[in-house]
């Protein structure tokens, strides 16, 4: 939308106090994390702002929703994200397990995770059906990013040796996740400005997390660097892009021509997308 012109954020006047809070809260907690040296989680936490909040506006004012956006967005995430877990968290798990003397500890965690990740996707599914008077969309992954934010944080304080760029993987599907997020709301004739709480959501949960004394005991990190795995490996797998029938793709296909022509050839858009993400992060990892 426009206004003399100049494009806003989102296509009303309607202004969130929520979003605009949660930004003030995060730029507080941002001292906070300079001044205790957790430079990292601060940088992921900008990053993740940045990334939604540019998708949104993106998406807000777009005149359509484009399916090959999407696909590309999802893929180049969701292969990052994946390759990222198993990379960086897997190891990390299996490790601490193993100096713990039982290495399959991090096996459970890392199934704890994935179980924990479809039981709350499962359940907030659920919930959006309820008449709460909050914005189901909002709602659903302003939760999604802070307990995202709480296990970055939890992770980067067990083993703050960890790079920068697990976490920018980790919160890579940010951009895409606003973006459609957005167009979703916009569609419905709704505020986009709501989205700022997740934006920051990563940042107000992964800094004060970040700056907690953890417990040493390795047993116990092989538990949380299993959890976070499975996690966000389960995150990275519903963010595959899906391009079957009755899906978000498909709706965003059925506004076109030869919608089912379109569809597959996103399917291969889809895979290409993937492996193309999980490739910028190996050869990243080489190159840094």
């Amino acid at each position: 939308m426009a206004n003399n012109g100049v494009a806003v954020f989102n296509n009303s006047r309607q202004i969130s106090l929520v979003g605009v809070a949660s930004v003030v809260g995060l730029v507080a907690l941002s001292a906070f994390a300079v001044a205790a040296g957790a430079e990292k989680v601060l940088v992921i936490a900008w990053v993740a702002f940045a990334a939604m909040a540019l998708g949104a506006w993106l998406g807000a004012n777009a005149d359509s929703t484009s399916p090959h956006r999407l696909v590309w967005g999802y893929g180049l995430a969701s292969g990052a994200m994946i390759t990222s877990a198993a990379m960086f968290l897997v190891p990390q798990a299996m490790g601490l397990g193993a100096a713990a003397g039982t290495p399959r500890i991090g096996g459970i965690g890392i199934a704890l995770g994935v179980v924990a990740g479809y039981g709350t996707h499962t359940i907030g599914h659920r919930l959006t059906h309820l008449d709460t008077g909050i914005d189901t969309t909002t709602a659903a992954i302003s939760a999604h990013a802070l307990s995202a934010g709480l296990i970055i944080g939890l992770v980067y304080a067990s083993m703050p040796s960890l790079g920068v760029l697990l976490g920018l993987a980790i919160v890579s599907h940010k951009g895409p996740a606003g973006y459609a997020a957005a167009r979703r709301l916009a569609r419905n004739g709704k505020s986009t400005t709501g989205l700022l709480l997740p934006a920051a959501g990563v940042g107000l949960t992964a800094i004060p997390m970040a700056l907690l004394p953890v417990p040493e005991a390795p047993a116990v990190n092989a538990v949380v660097f299993g959890f976070a795995a499975g996690i966000f490996l389960h995150v990275a797998m519903d963010f595959l892009p899906n391009c079957e029938a009755g899906s978000e793709i498909d709706e965003a296909c059925s506004l076109h021509e030869h919608s089912h022509d379109l569809l597959d050839e996103l399917r291969t858009h889809g895979v290409g997308s993937t492996v193309i993400g999980a490739v910028l992060v190996v050869a990243a990892w080489v190159l840094i």
